[in-house]
């Protein structure tokens, strides 16, 4: 079985030191590189499975560099940063982050979440998915919305899968986070708001007036299928 790889992007030598020495003993075939930069040059000869990527860096920062590796590669991506304001987070997501961790974190705690993050669902839905002008090619990771072409980051992916194998369903928020990032998430409702607007904006026609991706207040989301569609 091939080693999952992890690129880890960080200015301080220490840190990169400390992050090889705890991801190789578990299995992990780790890189490094120290700024933003380097891990756009990289990127395409280490074909990561996954991105460690420091959130203040010198130079190219961890957004800047996050927004420039989600143009050209839908990697899994977990952002390491300082900041735990909810504005902060959301701002790593939407850059294109799949997670996030806290400065100071616990070897398990980080462990864990890479484990989420390269973790991935069965297939449980159709290979495409037609939606009047919109096509959904799970197996591509890409949709095509009316002439318009996106890829589909990891999260996002399995996101809209999970959604599209139970359709027409109201899903809870815990349920959803449970099942796409694991059993150790459930309060991180900011995680859907996030994902589910990317998606919106990916496979609706109008994302300010979703037909297909709708929020049920208070409770979680319904991926509607209107009947014709499949």
């Amino acid at each position: 079985m091939t080693q999952p790889r992890i690129l880890v992007v960080d200015d301080e030598p220490q840190i990169r030191r400390t992050l090889r020495a705890t991801l190789t003993p578990q299995g992990y075939e780790v890189r490094d590189v120290a700024s933003g930069e380097d891990a756009l040059l990289t990127l395409g000869d280490c074909k990561p499975d996954l991105v460690l990527l420091d959130l203040n860096m010198p130079g190219m920062g961890g957004l800047a560099t996050c927004r420039a590796i989600r143009e050209v590669s839908d990697v899994a991506i977990i952002v390491l940063t300082v900041r735990d304001a909810e504005k902060d987070k959301v701002l790593v997501l939407d850059a294109g982050a799949d997670d996030y961790v806290t400065k100071p974190f616990s070897t398990p705690e980080l462990l864990a979440r890479i484990r989420a993050a390269l973790r991935r669902l069965p297939d449980e839905a159709p290979g495409k998915l037609n939606l009047a002008g919109v096509t959904v090619d799970f197996a591509a990771r890409r949709v095509k919305n009316h002439g318009r072409e996106f890829r589909l980051t990891p999260k996002e992916h399995d996101l809209l899968r999970y959604l599209a194998a139970n359709a027409n369903q109201v899903i809870p928020h815990r349920k959803l986070l449970q099942t796409v990032w694991g059993p150790e998430y459930g309060d991180e409702v900011e995680y859907l708001r996030v994902f589910v607007n990317q998606l919106r904006k990916k496979i609706e026609e109008d994302p300010a007036h979703p037909r297909h991706l709708l929020t049920e207040p208070w409770v979680g989301y319904r991926f509607v299928v209107p009947p014709g569609d499949e």
